[in-house]
Parts: structure tokens; C-alpha cells; sequence
């Protein structure tokens, strides 16, 4: 793969000069985008804090190469094949792969954007996946939206040589070579434990799944907000690693659990919990849509969302408890801003309650027509 001098202009259009189809891509994977450092050739896969603008960029540049964007979350993977359908400027666009871990394959780039705030151990675990697909001198490229970053030209050194770092006015850009394989493989996931009404719940979590490594205390105070019976029904909705519905399940006899989330790996996190705790009748389903294979079963909905996307994600909780429920069913919500909630489930349920656990509010309500 040659190096060449990184262009000083940019590859495409400004964001704000973009159409109306071209979302804004996120600052690390602009630096990338404007500036990135070596020629892609063949097989390449992308990583994507936005919704796959540096891969779209890379294969409208180099369309002999074979372009992949990697996604954890099923919602930015559909976004990012919607907006890919709508880009004219595509006529070959990448590949969009919602997968637990980078494929299996050998790789001659890999190119990874980073926010300075994001979760350090997926940045490490993403390295690391990186060295062991990339074939011996394959590159890897990095950028990071912080001007002074010191702790990502260190995480890559311990992993590649040659390192290049090219600052730039909103960001650093990294290449390295992989050499070697990792001298020491790292193991990221965590199988960790908890109490619930003195019963101990074992749970599992990887890097990129919500509150990695322990229990959340949104999870802790949606659990002493909440009661099941025996042989109820309970749907966890964006389950994460599952806490919170091993742990209602555990409470009672015969309670049967479904899980869905966006998150491939929160789905493979609350099937080996649900092993751990021999809870053989759970069941989880991946889904950006709230998607719920048997409507009006089930007797509890519990959820924690999301704060981001301006309650598009919360819509979709709440609207996936209205399709679950049976008529007096319960739906129950943690969050830290209940106003929306308290708004939303009185146009949609009955006898809207709010309490506080834990400095959280809990927000619950029954499904009409019990």
C-alpha cells in the first residue's frame, strides 16, 4: 500500500455544502475524511461514529477497493444503508456489516475514527481486532477529534509500527504498519455479578454494551421499582447485557424473559447470561425497530433509554411496550428526564405513576383495556 502526502483539499463537498441526503459526519471521521494518509487498496473495512461518511468517502475515491463500514448497532447500520441508496455520488456503495467483531478476514486497511470521550476499552478491543485481521503490512489509520491526543499515539504503539501522527486544526490523524501479531492477545469480556433480593445474579458484558463490566444504577433503581409474579411474561426492551431482566426473572417461578436491543453484542451478552443463570426459557432478538415476535403476551415491559437522538430511540421503547403488553399489562421506565415520559405514556396508557429511586424517576403505567 503506498504512502502519499495527505491532500489538502477535501475529498467531498463541505458538510455544510452537503445535500440534503448527506448527513453531517461526526469531527474525528472528518480529519479522516479531509485528510486521509495513504491510498486504499484492496480489502478495506471502516469504522463509523456517524453513519458511514469516511467509507462512503473511501470508496467513492478509490472504486477498485473493496469497501466494508463495521457496525455494533443495527440503528446506525440501517441509517447508514438508507442514506447509501439515496447517494448519487455511490454507484458501488460499501458494504454495511452489523457483526459482534470485524470479520474474519485478511485486511489491508483498516480505518477507525475516535472521539476523545468514547469508551476506552472498545477503542483498545477495536485496535486490537485490527492488528490481528490487517495481513502483515497492512495499515492502519486512526483519527481522534482532539488536536493534543497523547493517549491514542500511545494505545497504537503498543500494537503497530511506523507510526505517523499528522495533527490538524480540529484533530489528529494516525497511520501505522502491522508487523507482528499482538504480543499478548487481550480478552475484553467480563462476566461480573450482583445481588438482587439477596439472590446472586451473574451477568455478562463486552465493550460497546451499555454500563460494561458492572450494574448501572438506572438498572438498580428500575429493579426496586419493579415487581413480577410467578409465570409472568417480561419483556426487556434494549436489554444491553441483560441485568435487569435475569434479574426479574430470578425473582419468581416459571418467569419467562424476552430481550431485544440494537446492540448486536447486547444480544450475545444476555444469551450467556441467561446460560450462566440457567434461565432456559429466555429468549433475545436483535432489532433497531423495537420488532416483537409475539404481540400482546407479555405482563411487564421494562427499559432505560437512551438520552440521545432527541427521543426518536425512547419513541421506539415506549412503542414496542404499547405492541407487547397484554390489556393491563405494565410498562415501566428509569430515566433521569421524566417529563417527556410522564407525557408520552399518558397519551398511551393508564394510570401514569412516577417515582424516585436512587436519584432516577421511574415512570410506569398499565396498558388499556385491562
Amino acid at each position: 500500500m503506498k504512502k502519499r502526502r495527505p491532500p489538502e483539499r477535501r475529498r467531498r463537498p463541505e458538510p455544510e455544502q452537503a445535500g440534503p441526503s448527506q448527513p453531517r459526519a461526526p469531527s474525528a471521521e472528518r480529519v479522516l475524511i479531509e485528510y486521509f494518509p495513504v491510498r486504499p487498496e484492496g480489502r478495506v473495512l471502516c469504522t463509523s461514529m456517524g453513519r458511514g461518511q469516511l467509507a462512503a468517502a473511501i470508496a467513492a475515491d478509490a472504486p477498485d477497493a473493496q469497501v466494508a463500514c463495521w457496525f455494533l448497532d443495527a440503528y446506525a447500520a440501517d441509517e447508514t444503508r438508507d442514506w447509501y441508496s439515496l447517494d448519487a455520488e455511490l454507484p458501488q456503495p460499501p458494504d454495511v456489516l452489523c457483526e459482534a467483531d470485524f470479520p474474519d478476514q485478511e485486511l489491508d486497511l483498516v480505518a477507525i475514527p475516535i472521539s476523545h470521550r468514547g469508551e476506552a476499552e472498545l477503542v483498545r478491543e477495536l485496535l486490537q481486532q485490527a492488528c490481528l485481521r490487517l495481513k502483515p503490512g497492512g495499515v492502519v489509520v486512526a483519527g481522534v477529534d482532539n488536536p493534543n491526543d497523547r493517549w491514542l499515539h500511545g494505545e497504537l504503539k503498543t500494537l503497530f509500527s511506523r507510526i505517523r501522527r499528522d495533527p490538524r486544526h480540529h484533530g489528529v490523524v494516525y497511520s501505522g504498519v502491522r508487523m507482528d501479531p499482538p504480543k499478548r492477545i487481550r480478552n475484553f469480556r467480563s462476566d461480573f455479578a450482583f445481588r438482587d433480593q439477596g439472590r446472586l445474579v451473574q451477568a455478562v458484558s463486552r465493550p460497546g454494551v451499555f454500563s460494561h463490566r458492572e450494574l448501572d444504577l438506572g438498572a438498580r433503581a428500575l429493579l426496586e421499582a419493579c415487581d413480577v409474579a410467578p409465570g409472568e411474561r417480561v419483556l426487556d426492551i434494549g436489554c444491553g447485557s441483560g441485568t435487569v431482566g435475569l434479574a426479574l426473572s430470578l425473582r419468581q417461578p416459571d418467569v419467562v424473559l424476552h430481550g431485544i436491543d440494537s446492540n448486536i453484542r447486547a444480544v450475545e451478552c444476555l444469551q450467556a447470561g441467561a446460560a450462566l443463570n440457567k434461565l432456559v426459557e429466555a429468549t433475545v432478538e436483535h432489532t433497531a425497530e423495537g420488532r416483537i415476535a409475539q404481540p400482546g403476551t407479555f405482563d411487564l415491559a421494562v427499559g432505560n433509554p437512551p438520552y440521545f437522538s432527541q427521543y426518536r430511540i425512547a419513541e421506539i421503547f415506549v412503542q414496542a411496550a404499547r405492541t407487547a403488553l397484554k390489556p393491563g399489562g405494565r410498562v415501566a421506565m428509569v430515566t433521569k428526564k421524566p417529563e417527556w415520559f410522564e407525557a408520552r405514556l399518558g397519551q398511551l396508557f393508564d394510570g401514569v405513576e412516577t417515582q424516585t429511586r436512587r436519584s432516577y424517576s421511574i415512570v410506569s403505567a398499565r396498558q388499556r383495556g385491562g
